[in-house]
């Protein structure tokens, strides 16, 4: 590769970030998901914030009303009446949710326990009823058996685990389990993405520039190998610049946003005096107390917040994660851009890129389903292992393992595979795209890029 192959990349880089979709792009979507995120957050504590009031319709003469426990989002009352009067009722009111126990229930095996709802009931509200009612029978069993509630206070226990992660030399050093996870997920996730934005836009225009036969003036003066290389060097430029533009102004926008969504007054919704009556004293103390803690100083809570958050990622291996981030993202790019290159090369019709994308993404879809669903759950399980060996899978399943800590030798061995599948990948891309990019006018077929892979000259 000579000078004409830096003239190439550097036309490609310009061009693109000259361009107001560019800009416009670059500057939008970082307030865009900072707008989401702040909107799926302010749902998400709208919802916590609910109290879902359950009426109770027992008939089991064992008083399983006044056991039910009260939390900040669930309180149960009694319905007065039979079990139709209550639903009538329950139809008038606007409580979430009709309980029904019926006679004779069984403790040891109970059955025939019934949740009527205005509609489709959500998943956390049976959850949360069923867990009510897994503790009220609980207890009940335990005191037929002759135990105080003093004695089951006592039996009862709540551990708090710490997780600590070991090196290979016995060093120790604090982890967190969801940062970790989360940040396995998000850069899965943006290589994923990087390389399929990017990838496509190698394809098209290649695609494009092939169309309107610009690639036979091009072909002139430039090899086949350094115009694909070029452009497939600065669109990664692009990528890479676009990415660090997201990265800085995403920080901006999501500390402002941050601060408008939580640092605002969070007060506890306020019960009725209906739902009041049927409380306790001391459960109305302890959620006023919890009220009262909420509302004082909610910037120290933010702030408290973030500070937890910097703290589990400090413990992260972030040395590791940016090199293998950047290594990954640029090798997958390079090794899956060449495959976009040489396919918008071999097509003249857009529409026929379908047929040769579908194989060539489907290692990228693959290793970013298993990637989510089975290495997060086993990062140093077999499965995770081979995955990060294999070039086309790698990109994806070694970044998933990097927050968890992989050896050096297994980084090594991929690092050395990824590259030599890069070279190969690219090897079998370049014929195919010095062939391609002067075919006009021929349906091309899986056949015919073989023959292409072995013509001389």
């Amino acid at each position: 590769m000579n000078y004409k192959f830096w003239l190439i990349a550097q036309r490609e880089y310009l061009t693109r970030v000259r361009k107001k979709s560019f800009v416009v792009l670059t500057v939008l979507v970082p307030l865009l998901m900072a707008g989401v995120f702040a909107f799926v957050a302010k749902l998400a504590k709208s919802d916590d914030n609910k109290v879902d009031v359950i009426e109770v319709r027992d008939d089991t003469n064992l008083g399983l009303t006044s056991r039910l426990p009260t939390t900040e989002q669930l309180l149960f009352l009694p319905a007065a009446g039979s079990l139709a009067e209550a639903k009538q009722s329950f139809q008038k009111s606007k409580h979430d949710g009709l309980l029904y126990l019926p006679p004779n229930l069984d403790v040891q095996n109970p059955q025939g326990i019934q949740l009527f709802a205005k509609g489709n009931v959500s998943m956390r509200k049976q959850r949360a009823v069923e867990n009510a009612l897994n503790k009220t029978l609980s207890d009940l069993k335990m005191q037929q058996s002759g135990l105080t509630q003093e004695q089951l206070d006592r039996l009862r226990s709540k551990v708090l685990l710490t997780t600590v992660a070991l090196d290979e030399q016995g060093q120790e050093k604090s982890s967190d389990t969801m940062a970790t996870t989360a940040a396995a997920y998000a850069l899965a996730l943006l290589i994923y993405m990087f390389i399929f934005i990017y990838g496509v836009q190698i394809m098209r225009g290649v695609g494009e520039e092939k169309s309107n036969r610009i690639m036979e003036v091009m072909l002139s003066s430039v090899k086949p190998f350094d115009l694909m290389m070029g452009k497939i060097v600065g669109i990664a430029a692009v990528g890479l610049t676009q990415f660090l533009l997201w990265g800085v102004l995403s920080f901006g926008a999501s500390s402002l946003v941050g601060s408008a969504v939580f640092g605002g007054n969070n007060a506890q919704p306020v019960a009725t005096a209906a739902t009041r009556s049927a409380t306790s004293a001391e459960t109305d103390n302890k959620q006023t107390a919890q009220a009262n803690a909420a509302n004082t100083r909610p910037e120290t809570a933010m702030m408290s917040g973030r500070s937890a958050i910097f703290d589990a990622l400090g413990d992260l291996p972030i040395g590791m994660i940016m090199g293998g981030f950047l290594i990954y993202f640029l090798g997958g790019y390079l090794l899956y851009g060449a495959l976009f290159g040489a396919i918008g090369a071999a097509v003249d019709d857009q529409t026929d890129t379908q047929q040769f994308m579908f194989p060539v993404t489907i290692p990228l879809i693959l290793s970013y389903i298993i990637g989510v669903s089975v290495i997060l759950r086993n990062p140093d399980g077999p499965i995770a292992f081979w995955m990060s060996m294999i070039p086309f899978t790698s990109p994806i399943a070694m970044v998933i393992r990097l927050p968890f800590g992989v050896p050096l030798w297994q980084l090594g061995l991929s690092v050395a595979l990824l590259i030599a599948g890069f070279i190969g990948t690219v090897w079998l891309a370049a014929r195919i795209y010095r062939v391609g990019v002067l075919m006009y006018g021929k349906k091309v077929t899986y056949r015919e890029l073989g023959k292409w892979m072995f013509y001389k000259g």
